[in-house]
């Protein structure tokens, strides 16, 4: 084979991010959502600023020779990326200009500016501006006197430029510029309602507001030109992975240092005069190369909370959590139910109710001896926090392990963090030089003068605000054969002493890469042989080199590889003589997608397993990982059926290029893989379940295949 191709993962990305793009131009999504996935396009756009173009920007200063080790030049990646989001930015703002504004027109709502208001109207904003906003505002002048100007991370800042005093004193300038924080959260929105005119609804900007109540903020300036900028830092924290030292404390100082962090860009409007730029730039110290256009409105990510106006129809039909099959409803009955058998949580279809149910049970039962468990996500106002809290109060030795690295999560994970160690609980913070990534809860309780384990295993964080929007998958077991080795991984974050033998476990970073290279030989040794081999993926990220190699091998084998991934994937699907057994797709709906799926057809006895870990180099390497098996015929079942329905979906799955795949045969029945899974879980919740229809047949082999460009 020549040398492999693999697409960058920076340009992946941000294909990826296009896909959420391509949620809001849908006029089939509601409209109030696809205002939504505007929100998660500009905030996604941020982080990406603030981690990957920052630390390109950092390779970039490199000495030369430094730089030539790294393989690709970070000059010409950094090049190639902010073209790409020059290319969607401007995708961005066609969007939200010619379909969003036009199609909340529409439906009787709209977003006004200064210069859409009629004279009553124009007459309440500035009332509304007297009693509501002037006192917020505390411009700064941009003046001989100020050596410095200092941007807060990701804030909105308004730019005032005054020309044509009306009275020309002698020392008074002739323009000034000033600079000041757009007050949206002391105002507590970035949006003002205004008084509706029959069926007609109006919606103003913040920004908007301040505009017109410019004039009145300085009366002694004919012209108020005003305009916004924001600036995103670098948010790498500047810390080694390591638990030397007082590790709450370096993530404490690296939380500071990220408010004053490297800047990373600074969006500007482009209808800002040169001056105030220029200005800006001197008094902050930003370079050109920061310097981003962007439009007349920053932070679209505070859409998140644009007014529904009370009207629902505008949203995806509400989804309560279901029932589920084989967990009990009542109060003090999940320890029994979990002792009699396995049961599958598909979040957030189903409720995490469950989850802390499990906690809160075990927190208060006598028999109860120990909880251990890991938190990477921990939210604001965590129940499952809580439950620990008890727990400890009424007696029991609790072992939390939190992962105080865990990105934008880490003030959180603290507050949590030193509430449980002041209670007596025992925390561990993290590991060295690794992140603890994986998902486990296990319950030790007293049986019969012997002890009994009980697990919770997930893809997903012990978080009750992201259950409700990321789809998960978590499994409830007694099973010895996974609960011992679950006791195994616990027993490292102590004695840190690293672990081997697991027979169903794949635990990273000890055995989880050796063990699916092991996997995928298998598949190779039964194509070679002639007989069926596949293997289905379904991941947030495939970027590892070392595993796409061997995915590349399998496809020369004979083995029929199908990727489902939603976010970066490194590998190139469908070339001759490199992957053309191998298709790949990538949905993107009503929740994110963030449950791991691995399975392999193991000579006609199909081994899956549930994971928390995407196939990365971190993942593989520098975290701690847990992909367990569905040792439960059924259970595997459910879970192979429901990859299935991803598998069919043709409504909201993308190819590599981001094509609907439902256009290739416009006639074919529609399966929308989301929806249809709520319609399962539905009725498998009802009496009597319906049994999983047999899963679908391997991975075909594509019809066609794609030359590399």
């Amino acid at each position: 084979m020549n040398s492999p191709v693999l697409l960058n993962r920076e340009l992946s990305w941000l294909a990826f991010n296009y896909r959420v793009l391509q949620e809001a131009q849908d006029p089939n999504v509601p409209l109030l959502e696809r205002i939504k996935f505007m929100a998660i396009f500009s905030s996604n756009l941020d982080e990406y600023f603030k981690v990957r173009v920052a630390t390109l920007r950092r390779l970039v200063k490199l000495k030369k020779k430094t730089r030539a080790k790294l393989g690709e030049d970070p000059a010409e990646q950094l090049d190639h990326l902010l073209e790409e989001v020059k290319r969607q930015q401007q995708a961005f703002g066609d969007t939200f200009r010619n379909s969003i504004l036009p199609a909340l027109q529409q439906q009787h709502i709209h977003l006004v500016s200064e210069h859409d208001l009629s004279e009553p109207q124009r007459e309440w904003v500035r009332q509304y501006f007297r009693d509501n906003v002037r006192d917020l505002l505390s411009p700064v002048v941009l003046d001989d006197l100020l050596h410095h100007l200092f941007l807060k991370d990701q804030t909105v800042y308004l730019t005032f430029y005054l020309t044509h005093p009306i009275e020309r004193r002698k020392h008074d300038d002739d323009e000034r510029v000033l600079v000041m924080e757009l007050p949206t959260k002391r105002h507590g929105s970035r949006f003002v309602q205004l008084p509706s005119e029959g069926e007609e609804r109006y919606v103003m900007f913040l920004d908007d507001v301040i505009r017109c109540g410019a004039h009145e903020l300085f009366p002694k300036y004919e012209r108020v030109q005003v305009h916004a900028i924001k600036l995103s830092r670098d948010a790498e924290l500047d810390i080694q992975e390591e638990v030397s030292g007082n590790l709450m404390a370096k993530i404490k100082s690296s939380l500071q240092k990220r408010e004053t962090g490297y800047p990373a860009r600074l969006l500007y409007d482009p209808t800002m005069p040169k001056e105030v730029l220029r200005a800006v730039m001197q008094k902050t110290g930003i370079g050109k190369d920061e310097l981003v256009e962007g439009s007349r409105y920053h932070n679209f990510r505070d859409f998140f909370g644009f007014p529904d106006l009370g009207l629902s129809h505008l949203k995806y039909p509400a989804h309560p959590p279901l029932p589920h099959p084989t967990l009990p409803k009542g109060k003090g009955q999940m320890l029994t139910a979990i002792a009699e058998r396995d049961h599958l949580l598909n979040l957030p279809y189903q409720s995490f109710e469950y989850v802390t149910r499990f906690l809160q049970e075990a927190a208060v039962d006598p028999h109860v001896s120990s909880i251990q468990i890991t938190l990477y996500r921990v939210a604001a106002k965590s129940e499952v926090a809580k439950a620990l809290l008890k727990a400890v109060k009424n007696g029991k030795q609790v072992t939390v392990v939190v992962e105080l690295k865990a990105r934008f999560d880490e003030e959180s994970n603290m507050f949590w963090a030193e509430k449980l160690q002041k209670a007596g609980a025992y925390v561990i913070f993290g590991m060295p030089e690794l992140k603890v990534h994986s998902k486990l809860c296990l319950v030790t309780r007293n049986e019969h003068d012997r002890p009994k384990q009980y697990a919770y295993l997930s893809t997903g964080n012990f978080n009750e605000v992201t259950s409700q929007i990321y789809a998960d998958h978590g499994l409830f077991t007694a099973d010895q054969r996974l609960t011992r080795e679950m006791g195994e991984v616990f027993r490292y974050f102590h004695d840190h002493q690293p672990k081997t033998g697991f027979e169903q476990l794949l635990v990273a970073p000890f055995e989880l890469r050796k063990k699916l290279n092991s996997l995928i030989d298998k598949e190779i040794k039964l194509a070679k042989a002639g007989k069926d081999a596949y293997i289905i993926l379904k991941l947030n990220a495939l970027q590892d080199e070392q595993m796409i190699l061997k995915l590349y091998e399998a496809d020369q084998a004979g083995v029929r590889v199908e990727l489902l991934i939603r976010g970066i994937s490194c590998l190139v699907p469908g070339l001759e003589g490199q992957s053309a057994n191998i298709q790949q797709r990538g949905l993107v709906d009503r929740y994110l997608e963030h449950a791991r799926v691995y399975v392999f057809g193991n000579g006609g006895e199909e081994k899956v397993y549930v994971a928390s870990s995407d196939w990365m180099s971190r993942n593989l390497d520098r975290r701690v990982e847990v992909a367990f098996p569905i040792l439960d015929p059924k259970l595997r079942a459910e879970v192979r059926h429901l990859l299935d329905l991803q598998r069919q979906d043709n409504v909201k799955s993308r190819d590599c290029h981001n094509n609907f795949l439902g256009q290739e045969d416009p006639n074919a029945p529609q399966v929308r893989a989301q929806f249809a899974t709520y319609d399962y879980l539905k009725k498998l919740g009802s009496k009597p379940a319906p049994k999983p229809k047999a899963a679908l047949p391997a991975p075909e082999t594509p019809k066609r295949s794609h030359k590399a460009k």
